[in-house]
């Protein structure tokens, strides 16, 4: 708890509210003139209700959620009315469990446990191979008339499926090394495999990130193989050949050296291996990759219009020609971002050690449930503490007291307020082990989204409360930091 009294200062323990000596639910006592039977119960059933109306309002005060752009400090828990000036100041304090993630498309299935999703994006890109290939198949096998956009359509959906097989690759290497695969999502260029930790060692970065473009490579010879099987210049041939080439295309631009292709991951490794520290890996495999993004968004258009890549020399500047420099934009800003984005992470798990929930916990007060609130803060304030723990008899815990309640309720209330009405009962996930850092920690607190967890020993001993507060900025802290 990060509150402090409107003077800044912690509040003495022996101070008590001015207005202590009754309950401010109880209805004045001022002298009326004598009433009738009819009158005196409409009198005791106002104040029946005036009571209630009172209770009810500071049930909600206690109950209120924290907003989401307050800001932390470091002082005590708040004693005084002046506190609710300081009362927002935990970023996330009491913010409401994350929303599910988006799921990323439509779900296809859930190879080897890990679900394939298709990004809404693919349906553009397929239907642009559709039209594409369309048109070439008219100039190689003009009898096909429509039909050929059938057959386009179904080399659309065969080329993602080759890149799903790239995919499942990289998943099948990151389980056989124990990492966790979130997902596999085909998206408008290609696909990705979110793996949600980092390869322990340089050897197995490498393998992970060549297995994709070596199927990819594999898939290319089986289709080579079959192609000796049909004839030339038939619809099979030709749809043969064309996921020939697609795949050489795939696996020799994932070798690019240059994150996020799989190219760079293996550029990374090397240099990992060689400087012995992951960081440096990134920064050279990233810096690569924008200088790979420069190259492609200037070389490709001029490689194009020069006839290099196999098309007629243009003189001129027609739609082809905007369609290639549209193109190189595209492919040219993905490595870009995706370069920036490898470095971003890797600055993350760099400081992710810092993070240790024994230096975050804060120190805790024990108190029993019946505890008045005016006395479990007076208690926290003079042992310095800035947290309270709801234990039973024998000190075992039950419960914590939620900051922002305590903030909700009124400082003429606090002697009335129980502790118990103002804490969340503790479940196995709120318990955290005090030697828990790094991605063991965040994992452990996304596993329960809560707003205060229970620290405690490797005894069982208590330790302290951890605000997931008190997390979100240490980790702002440490991203501020430079590598």
């Amino acid at each position: 708890m990060d509150e402090s009294g409107g003077s800044g200062k912690p509040r003495p323990g022996t101070e008590e509210p001015a207005q202590h000596h009754a309950p401010p639910t109880t209805p004045p006592t001022q002298p009326a003139p004598p009433e009738g039977p009819a009158e005196q119960d409409t009198a005791e059933e106002r104040a029946a209700e005036k009571k209630a109306a009172e209770e009810r309002a500071a049930e909600e005060q206690a109950d209120r959620p924290r907003t989401d752009s307050d800001e932390p400090t470091t002082r005590p828990l708040p004693t005084q009315a002046g506190d609710r000036a300081h009362a927002h100041s935990a970023t996330g304090a009491n913010r409401p469990p994350r929303p599910p993630e988006p799921r990323g498309g439509l779900l296809m299935g859930r190879p080897f446990g890990v679900p394939v999703y298709v990004a809404p994006s693919w349906f553009l890109v397929a239907a642009l191979i559709t039209w594409v290939f369309g048109g070439q198949l008219d100039r190689v096998l003009p009898e096909l008339g429509a039909a050929r956009y059938l057959v386009s359509l179904f080399f659309a959906v065969a080329f993602y499926a080759s890149v799903l097989v790239h995919e499942l690759a990289h998943t099948v290497a990151a389980l056989r090394f124990k990492l966790p695969v979130r997902r596999i999502q085909l998206q408008f260029f290609g696909g990705v495999s979110e793996i949600e930790k980092e390869s322990d060692t340089p050897g197995r970065e490498f393998v992970l990130a060549f297995v994709g473009p070596l199927l990819s490579l594999i898939l290319a010879g089986v289709f080579y193989g079959a192609m000796q099987a049909v004839e030339p210049g038939t619809v099979p041939g030709v749809l043969l050949a064309g996921l020939m080439i697609s795949n050489l295309i795939v696996a020799a631009f994932n070798l690019l050296p240059g994150l996020p292709l799989d190219g760079g991951r293996m550029l990374r490794a090397v240099v990992w291996k060689i400087t012995g520290k992951p960081m440096s890996g990134t920064v050279a495999a990233a810096w690569v990759g924008r200088a790979l993004a420069v190259s492609v968004l200037i070389g490709l258009p001029l490689l194009t219009q020069s006839g290099a890549l196999g098309a007629e020399a243009e003189d001129n500047v027609g739609m082809d020609t905007v369609m290639d420099a549209l193109l190189a934009a595209i492919l040219a800003a993905i490595i870009w971002t995706g370069a920036g984005n490898s470095l971003r992470m890797a600055r993350l798990r760099e400081h992710l050690p810092e993070l240790r929930a024994r230096t975050l916990t804060r120190r805790a007060v024990p108190v029993e449930s019946d505890t008045p609130l005016s006395e479990a803060l007076r208690r926290a304030n003079a042992a310095g503490a800035r947290a309270l723990v709801v234990v039973d008899a024998d000190g075992t815990p039950l419960s914590l007291v939620r900051e922002a309640a305590i903030v909700g309720v009124p400082e003429h209330r606090r002697p009335w307020v129980a502790v118990s009405g103002l804490a969340q009962d503790i479940t196995d996930g709120m318990r955290v082990s005090a030697e828990l850092s790094g991605e063991e920690l965040l994992d452990a607190l996304r596993a329960t989204p809560a707003t205060e967890y229970l620290v405690v020993e490797d005894t069982g001993e208590i330790y302290g409360v951890l605000s997931a507060a008190d997390v979100e900025r240490a980790f702002v802290k440490a991203m501020a930091r430079p590598s």
